[in-house]
Parts: structure tokens; C-alpha cells; sequence
């Protein structure tokens, strides 16, 4: 796990509603990343991605465009330590 990062992001702008949560399970699957996605009461989509640097990078490059219909204004990001995720899920909104 040593070669295992994780972040934690918070994507703002028109990000709900556009397929947002769809498309990032399913670039995350493809990149063979864990961690999951879900929309937040306040507008903004929450993410965790783990996994490869190169991995978690593409990522976090591909949010920055977003799905089609999206406007990304603006992302945030933590690193964090890895805790082993292996799958990616969509959750429920909080």
C-alpha cells in the first residue's frame, strides 16, 4: 500500500443534476481507483479517489472538466492516508 495514495475533494459549481456522480464512478472504475463519490446539501459534489498516483492524479485532472453539462467552478483537496479501498460507490447524499 506503500505506492497508495488518497484524496479527498470538493467540486463546486453546477455540478448536481449533470450526471455528475455517474461519470466519476464510472472514469473511476475505468482507472481502476477506489473511493467514492456523493452530492452534498449544498450544492457541491464530496469524492474520495485512492489508489495509484498516476491513477488518483488522472482523477483529479478529470474533474476539473467534469461530466457533460457540468460547470466546474472551482475544487478542493486533502490529502489523506490510504485506507485500503479497493471499490468506488456512489452514496447517498448528506
Amino acid at each position: 500500500m506503500s505506492n497508495t495514495v488518497r484524496v479527498h475533494v470538493w467540486i463546486s459549481g453546477q455540478v448536481q443534476g449533470v450526471g455528475f456522480r455517474a461519470y466519476t464512478e464510472a472514469m473511476a472504475r475505468k482507472a481502476g481507483v477506489g473511493g467514492w463519490v456523493r452530492n452534498l446539501r449544498d450544492g457541491r459534489v464530496e469524492a474520495v479517489f485512492e489508489g495509484s498516483p498516476a491513477a488518483v492524479e488522472a482523477m483529479l485532472r478529470w474533474c476539473q472538466q467534469g461530466s457533460p453539462g457540468s460547470v466546474v467552478e472551482a475544487i478542493e483537496q486533502q490529502p489523506e492516508l490510504p485506507e485500503g479501498l479497493s471499490t468506488f460507490e456512489i452514496r447517498p447524499t448528506v
